[in-house]
């Protein structure tokens, strides 16, 4: 039980609760003090608050886990997305890498084949030039300077081919490709890329081909016109004596046949077809190929014909046509020319040919007679020895006689005549068209 005492001055003091406890015949009491209430009503706040926290941490905690997870769900699309991402760059920069590489190795293959083609039509070219040169053309070109082009040429594709080498081993492998591609790096000197320096080089040995190409064709332009014009220029002085030297078509052609087959032991044969010339280096080889035949042709037969001088430094002191006969001392035709020249000097044949006639003739006293071929003949009289038998082929410029004054002549000189079938013709249309031919033939 509770008992209670009370103070004279402050009244009554409130009564302390007791706690009795009772085991078996022992009976225990316990006085309850305010401060052991205070301690627990706060441990039984603090396990209030412990329990409320605890099934509150018990429900927040699995939205907390599915948050939690959503997020890392949702940052590993985003990785993932980026992964994908990053592969389709490098497959793109991969893709491109491998499409400039093959352009750069087209371009490359294509600047060697030119450079090929470009050395085999010189090698076509240059037995055409020699021929030229044998015929007495100008070559307007130099093999020098075709060859400096040839070798820049070479070693801009050769640079091109180290640029490609280095692209691959400076290449950045794996991922890093998504970054820098062999062909747009920088290289080692900076501000400079790969490909602008390929570029460049392109376009130098484009340039250098383009010029060896251009130079080839122009040679060939210019000795062609050459040859043309030589032609031209020695039937014009050839007609004016009444011969033709203008060789037929298909004696061109044949001859270019022959031309071609040169230097090899290959039997040929089959029908003549027009050669297919779409190229037009091979079309401008093909007409220097025939220009070059016809000048050669024309030149062949000019050199059959008398256009040389039989008599060379003496003067000529009777002229062809009508005058007085030194004996007659009426008019006469005088079928020839004379030269002023002593006993005993050498008389030479102006062409070659077979001799028909060597001995006395009337009034040409010694004479020799020279058949040269289509219808044209030369004669020497007054001869006082002959060098020649009938029969005998003697060269152009070949001595045949010796000059004196037999037959009818009034004094040592050489009786000079050509013939064309039979009739006798001015000589000194062929001396002077031989002066002119000098410069063609020669």
């Amino acid at each position: 039980m509770s008992q209670s005492s009370g103070s004279p001055i402050f009244g009554k003091r409130k009564e302390q609760p007791i706690l009795i406890l009772a085991r078996g015949e022992k009976v225990h009491h316990m006085t309850v003090r305010p401060w052991m209430t205070a301690v627990g009503v706060s441990l039984g706040a603090l396990f209030a608050v412990g329990y409320l926290a605890s099934t509150s941490y018990l429900v927040l905690r699995d939205d907390l886990i599915g948050g939690t997870m959503a997020r890392q769900a949702r940052m590993q699309h985003d990785y993932e997305d980026r992964i994908s991402a990053l592969r389709a760059q490098v497959d793109r920069v991969t893709s491109r890498q491998l499409l400039d590489q093959q352009v750069v190795e087209e371009k490359v293959e294509k600047l060697l084949q030119q450079q090929q083609a470009l050395t085999s039509r010189h090698g076509k070219l240059g037995s055409l030039i020699e021929r030229a040169e044998e015929s007495g053309l100008a070559d307007p070109g130099t093999d020098k300077a075709e060859s400096e082009k040839h070798a820049d040429a070479t070693g801009g594709i050769q640079a091109i081919e180290r640029l490609m080498g280095l692209a691959a081993k400076t290449a950045p492998k794996g991922p890093a490709l998504a970054y820098a591609a062999p062909f747009t790096r920088t290289d080692a000197r900076g501000g400079d890329t790969i490909t602008d320096r390929a570029d460049r080089l392109f376009s130098r040995v484009t340039h250098s081909l383009k010029d060896i190409e251009r130079s080839q064709k122009d040679r060939i332009a210019t000795l062609t016109s050459g040859a043309i014009s030589a032609t031209d220029a020695i039937e014009t002085i050839v007609a004016r004596t009444g011969l033709s030297v203008t060789p037929d078509p298909a004696d061109v052609d044949a001859a270019r046949g022959r031309s071609d087959a040169d230097g090899t032991d290959t039997a040929m044969g089959g029908p003549y077809v027009e050669p297919d010339t779409t190229d037009v280096f091979d079309r401008q080889l093909v007409e220097l190929d025939t220009a070059l035949v016809r000048l050669e042709q024309v030149r062949g037969e000019v050199r059959k014909l008398p256009f040389s001088n039989p008599a060379p430094q003496s003067d000529i002191t009777s002229q062809f046509g009508n005058r007085l006969d030194p004996f007659l001392g009426r008019l006469a035709l005088h079928a020839g020319i004379d030269f002023r020249v002593a006993i005993g000097t050498s008389v030479r044949a102006t062409a070659p040919g077979k001799v028909v006639v060597a001995g006395r003739n009337g009034g040409y006293g010694n004479m020799v007679e020279i058949d040269h071929g289509n219808g044209v003949s030369t004669r020497y009289g007054h001869l006082s020895t002959i060098l020649v038998n009938v029969g005998d082929v003697v060269k152009a410029g070949e001595a045949i006689a010796r000059s004196g004054s037999t037959g009818r002549s009034t004094g040592p000189h050489l009786h000079y005549e050509v013939r064309l079938h039979g009739d006798a013709v001015d000589p000194m249309r062929f001396l002077n068209a031989g002066m002119k031919l000098s410069s063609y033939i020669d």
